[in-house]
């Protein structure tokens, strides 16, 4: 019924910049998505949020990605973006789009992966330095 895909993934050099997609595609769900979010995991760690966005609200982020990310949405709510400028070789990870499809917005706070009931199958980003 929830479909997330990403894209953007790839390598880029140390100060570069990439910008991820994720397109959410619904078939007759109940419910539209009321917080929208992206995670992301490195080899032998747990996955981290990054930052998220609630449906008429303004993006939060995590403190290691602030003022270099920023995360957006286009006017139809069908998609979100996450805009990744001055990339650090610690940002390597793959990053998981993740969404909260529900009435009011279930229990959970914006960075628990617990929060969201749909996932996308995630894109690698790989900053070299």
């Amino acid at each position: 019924q929830v479909q997330l895909m990403e894209s953007g993934g790839g390598s880029v050099q140390a100060g570069g910049s990439l910008r991820l997609s994720c397109a959410a595609s619904t078939s007759g769900y109940t419910y539209s998505w009321i917080w929208m979010a992206w995670f992301r995991q490195a080899p032998g760690k747990e996955r981290e949020a990054v930052a998220a966005i609630y449906v008429r609200g303004r993006p939060v982020y995590a403190n290691s990605v602030k003022a270099r990310f920023t995360m957006s949405q286009d006017n139809a709510k069908s998609t979100v973006y996450l805009q990744m400028n001055s990339l650090k070789p610690e940002d390597t990870a793959i990053y998981y789009c993740a969404a909260d499809f529900s009435r009011y917005g279930r229990e959970g706070a914006w960075d628990e992966p617990e929060k969201y009931n749909f996932w996308g199958q995630g894109t690698q980003v790989t900053v070299s330095s």
